[in-house]
């Protein structure tokens, strides 16, 4: 019942705007400060690494993460220098005008986990709690926004690429 009321209802559509609007403006400026201020994310990864998360008994807890961190995301640390910005500032462009939301927004939870996993709490639990909001909400999220035509027109296009595929294959 209310993931109907998410996806379907005009005024969840409106809530959903507001919430929208919030974590947009939230990534577009954290990804727009790291582009203009001189981003580098080798000190936060050796951070992660040199601190992991650990649980009650002092054990690390997402080891398979801090594994990662250390095999790929630190010697390849300037593709995160692009990434991660970047991502930012694209997932908040757009949730800010709600075209491609749920693509936008899945992207954003994955770069939420991330910080989560490498241990930063900060507002993590709550853009989380937010974003899956929005997730499940689909469509309906960014009715007030780009995806009233965007989403119509891809569905539209990939239609009419699938009947031109079928009939090549059938002929």
């Amino acid at each position: 019942m209310f993931n109907k009321f998410l996806r379907e209802n005009k005024i969840a559509a409106a809530l959903l705007l507001v919430i929208r609007l919030y974590l947009g403006y939230s990534w577009f400026t954290a990804g727009l400060h790291k582009i203009t201020g001189g981003f580098d994310a080798g000190g936060y990864l050796k951070g992660a690494v040199a601190n992991p998360v650990k649980g009650p008994d002092g054990s690390m807890v997402y080891g398979w993460y801090i594994e990662f961190l250390k095999g790929f995301a630190i010697p390849k640390v300037d593709l995160f220098n692009v990434l991660i910005p970047w991502g930012e500032l694209l997932v908040g462009l757009g949730l800010l005008l709600g075209c491609l939301t749920t693509a936008a927004m899945f992207f954003g939870l994955v770069m939420n986990f991330s910080f989560f996993l490498a241990g930063t709490v900060s507002h993590n639990p709550t853009d989380i709690f937010l974003g899956f909001i929005i997730l499940a909400a689909g469509y309906n999220a960014g009715r007030y926004g780009l995806d009233r035509w965007v989403i119509p027109f891809i569905r539209k296009t990939s239609k009419l690429g699938n009947d031109k595929g079928a009939t090549r294959t059938t002929a």
